[in-house]
């Protein structure tokens, strides 16, 4: 795959922080705006829901309503309004503190007739990831209905680098990411377990016959593709159908790649960055058998949820990656040409939180999740077209 440095490549004008009069705090309907620059002229950034905390995920109901999860392990529901429902009962038991917690969650594609859900969770001290699934009911309150875990990580612990992104094929077909786990990151490598992998499971969690390890002595049949560290962003092409990906690397290093069924994207042998500490990880940027990203950052931004823009209200960026990151608490575009990341163009600047989530709502408009104890749910939508 090509490589390409996200290095140098942003125009000022994108790249610059606004100014106080495009950052000044405006009322719309009730709710708090504020203006930044962009490429396609300004956007406004609406806070429509706030009071959560550590928001991790975000999926809409077919009514336009919002169903979140909160790290600490809530899941709500969100009003179009921004109201805040009780904390759903149904959840497990989940283990929380530093990266663990309640993480992703993804509506199954038939929701609208069979009311199915799929979570990723931490499920004890050794940051291990599980997988359920759920029925979300509302009569006589919202609450999670027939819990069944359909997944465990198997491998090495730590509480951190956890991944944990789900995804959902046309076939139902589940894909989620596993991470690294920080300290044995050297199983990446090992197919021996679900550490620093990304695995294919059914909706019931069942295995694919066609998965590419099924028939491999000693590997784990779920594995899709291994050798990634901490994968928090997955999301289909929806004009190819390809599966694209986003990781973090250590000191500098993190990806963005395209996911092949049996392939090796090279964690921890190759890579970009660096330790903690300044030290060496790998032995190359390169080495046969191991992909190479589509693109990496230099220093880490840290990505977290990745949405691909489609629709009228964004027409003129249709077909770009938006990319939340944490660390450096903003928004990333990314321009492709096909499976070609070109340019990046950074917005947000100034927004002053760290970006976790990202998904292209059924208005069109872009919403965010920020990661903090006093969560926000904010809109995003070019300011004349709003």
């Amino acid at each position: 795959m090509h490589r390409l440095i996200a290095i140098g490549l942003l125009a000022a004008a994108c790249a610059a922080a606004p100014s106080a009069a495009q950052t000044q705090g405006s009322r719309t309907q009730g709710l708090q705006t504020r203006e930044f620059p962009s490429s396609i002229g300004p956007l406004a950034l609406t806070t429509v829901a706030q009071g959560l905390v550590h928001p991790w995920s975000l999926a809409f109901l077919p009514d336009g309503r919002m169903l979140v999860t909160e790290r600490p392990g809530r899941m709500r529901i969100v009003d179009r309004n921004g109201a805040l429902s009780r904390a759903l009962a149904g959840v497990p038991r989940v283990h929380t503190g530093g990266q663990a917690g309640l993480l992703d969650v993804r509506l199954d594609g038939n929701y609208a007739s069979n009311h199915v859900i799929y979570f990723c969770y931490t499920t004890n001290g050794s940051g291990a990831a599980a997988v359920a699934r759920a029925r979300l009911v509302e009569d006589p309150t919202p609450q999670l209905d027939e819990v069944k875990v359909i997944f465990t990580q198997r491998g090495p612990g730590g509480a951190a680098n956890l991944g944990c992104r789900i995804v959902q094929a046309h076939n139902g077909n589940l894909f989620v990411t596993l991470g690294d786990h920080f300290r044995p990151r050297d199983e990446a490598q090992n197919l021996a377990n679900h550490i620093g992998k990304i695995v294919r499971i059914r909706p019931d969690g069942e295995v694919p016959s066609d998965n590419p390890f099924v028939d491999r002595a000693g590997a784990r049949p779920e594995i899709w593709a291994y050798g990634v560290r901490n994968p928090q962003g997955l999301a289909f092409d929806p004009t190819t159908g390809r599966l694209w990906e986003n990781e973090h690397g250590p000191r500098g290093g993190d990806e963005v790649n395209i996911i092949e069924k049996g392939r090796n994207y090279g964690w921890p042998v190759i890579g970009y960055g660096i330790d903690y500490d300044g030290t060496r990880i790998h032995a190359s940027t390169h080495k046969p058998g191991m992909e190479q990203p589509l693109w990496y950052w230099v220093p880490s931004i840290a990505p977290s949820g990745m949405a691909f823009c489609g629709g009228e209200l964004f027409n003129r960026w249709n077909g770009s990656i938006f990319v939340g990151a944490l660390k450096a608490q903003l928004l990333v575009r990314l321009e492709r040409q096909g499976d070609r990341i070109v340019k990046e163009e950074r917005l947000l600047a100034g927004l002053g939180e760290r970006i976790r989530d990202v998904r292209m709502g059924p208005d069109g408009a872009l919403w965010l999740l920020t990661d903090n104890a006093a969560g926000r749910i904010l809109r995003l939508a070019p300011l004349n077209r709003r």
